[in-house]
């Protein structure tokens, strides 16, 4: 946990780096809304060190995390699949949404007509439903 190097550091780089970014902005972030809660009083060290000495020790920590064999192993063999997967060209992505978006208003479309459909048969049967 307290080693300084980087396990198999040629690998899987973009994912790891990657994914330590992500976690950083999340411990960023935690690090700063610890400080607006005002959690620790009112003097501007104990509300600025402490969130500061927090944030480091999670920022070190998710560094070791995608350092850790298992988990930077896992990293490596996502980032080795990933580029054997076949990416759509432009035109492919823009048909596959237009197909997407057509199935979508479509499916609504007949949703918003049974529920009509049933509003009006309960309203007749129970006089129940808006109206």
């Amino acid at each position: 946990m307290f080693q300084w190097g980087v396990y198999k550091r040629t690998q899987g780089r973009i994912t790891r780096q990657v994914t330590f970014a992500a976690l950083a902005i999340i411990v960023l972030i935690g690090g700063w809304r610890l400080s607006a809660t005002g959690l620790f009083g009112d003097t501007a060290f104990a509300r600025l060190a402490i969130p500061a000495l927090v944030t480091a020790a999670l920022l070190w920590l998710s560094f070791r995390l995608v350092n850790m064999p298992q988990f930077a192993d896992f990293l490596i063999g996502v980032e080795a699949e990933m580029t054997k997967v076949s990416w759509p060209t432009r035109r492919e992505l823009f048909q596959g949404s237009v197909v997407v978006i057509i199935t979508l208003i479509a499916m609504a479309t007949v949703l918003y007509g049974f529920d009509l459909i049933w509003q009006v048969l309960l309203q007749k049967i129970f006089g129940i439903g808006a109206g």
